[in-house]
């Protein structure tokens, strides 16, 4: 399906009025979960997650058959200002690693059972620098969310989104800055490794970026044009596609977690569909998703991006959900209820 918006009041409109959770698939599986064979409870946040999963999906007893990871790559016209480690090439180096097979993201795709796309978005033309001015222009902004929403399989149900862009990592400490408030240094992190003095450096960058573009602080929206990526703006396409398809969401690391906020700014109910995979090792990582309300199922340390962090959640969420579906009732495996 083509994207069904050719501009931003479109897909704002679209994301307002998507369809919340079915409360009735959700009851039904509340009542299911009661009747299944183990104590009340005693599986946890597992239990809360096959809660989840059936009530956006309409369905009290699901299954996960189609689960898809879409990785976004796009380079940033800030890597000038040095906030990097690695020059912008290997951006390109990497979608060459993923559609070989060789990242880690690929591994962890294979051993769930994820279909995983790559999507390199003008790699040749990076954004623009934005300590000099908006990253996007309307059309290159709506061009990446529209390619975010294409990149999203009818028959998926269950959606990771994944990224590779050096130095946005900046980009999302710029956005976080502009919806959350702050200095620059409450949201510079060391990235790909960064030294004291390059997490100064890149704060100072932050706060140059909201300088430059006082109309990103308005919503949302406008601050991911102006603040960031096109692999970032792809990302914000294909949760929403994945909202008014109800298909939940795994979010990956602080990058990701960054191009959600944009849309949780427009609609505090708008990644209700979507859940934190992880706690990720970028500092603010564990500051934003306070800011968003989201509990993250995992804690490894992981820093990685490419929607690492999430696939590993694929795996658990599968487990949930088969435990849910699977398992017998009190009654079916004739057990004493207590």
């Amino acid at each position: 399906m083509m994207a069904p918006f050719t501009s931003l009041a479109d897909f704002i409109a679209l994301l307002r009025k998507a369809r919340g959770p079915d409360n009735s698939a959700l009851k039904s599986a509340q009542a299911r979960n009661a009747e299944l064979t183990k104590p009340a409870g005693s599986l946890g946040r597992l239990e809360d997650l096959a809660l989840w999963y059936a009530a956006w999906r309409g369905n009290s007893r699901p299954t996960i058959e189609h689960p898809q990871v879409i990785v976004f790559a796009g380079n940033h016209g800030v890597a000038a200002q040095g906030i990097s480690l690695y020059p912008s090439n290997v951006t390109a180096q990497m979608v060459m690693n993923f559609q070989s097979g060789g990242a880690a993201i690929n591994q962890l795709s294979d051993c769930f059972g994820a279909k995983l796309d790559v999507h390199a978005i003008s790699l040749e033309s990076p954004t623009q620098d934005f300590t000099l001015g908006a990253a996007m222009t309307q059309k290159d902004f709506l061009n990446a969310l529209q390619l975010g929403w294409n990149s999203v399989d009818n028959e998926t149900d269950l959606l990771v989104t994944g990224e590779m862009g050096i130095g946005n990592t900046t980009s999302a400490a710029a956005i976080s800055l502009a919806l959350f408030g702050g200095v620059g240094s409450d949201w510079a992190g060391r990235g790909t490794g960064l030294d004291d003095t390059g997490v100064a450096l890149k704060a100072d960058v932050i706060e140059k970026a909201l300088a430059a573009n006082p109309s990103s602080q308005e919503d949302g929206v406008e601050a991911l044009r102006c603040l960031g990526g096109y692999e970032i703006a792809a990302m914000a396409g294909a949760i929403v596609r994945a909202r008014v398809l109800s298909i939940p969401v795994i979010l990956d690391g602080f990058i990701c977690c960054a191009a959600a906020a944009c849309l949780q700014s427009i609609s505090h109910t708008a990644i209700d569909h979507s859940l934190a995979g992880h706690l990720s090792a970028e500092g603010a990582h564990e500051k934003l998703l306070a800011k968003m309300d989201k509990k993250p199922v995992l804690s490894l340390g992981l820093r990685l991006g490419e929607g690492s962090g999430a696939a590993l959640v694929i795996g658990i969420l599968k487990a949930a959900v088969a435990c849910h579906s699977g398992m017998a009732t009190f009654s079916e495996a004739s057990v004493s209820k207590p």
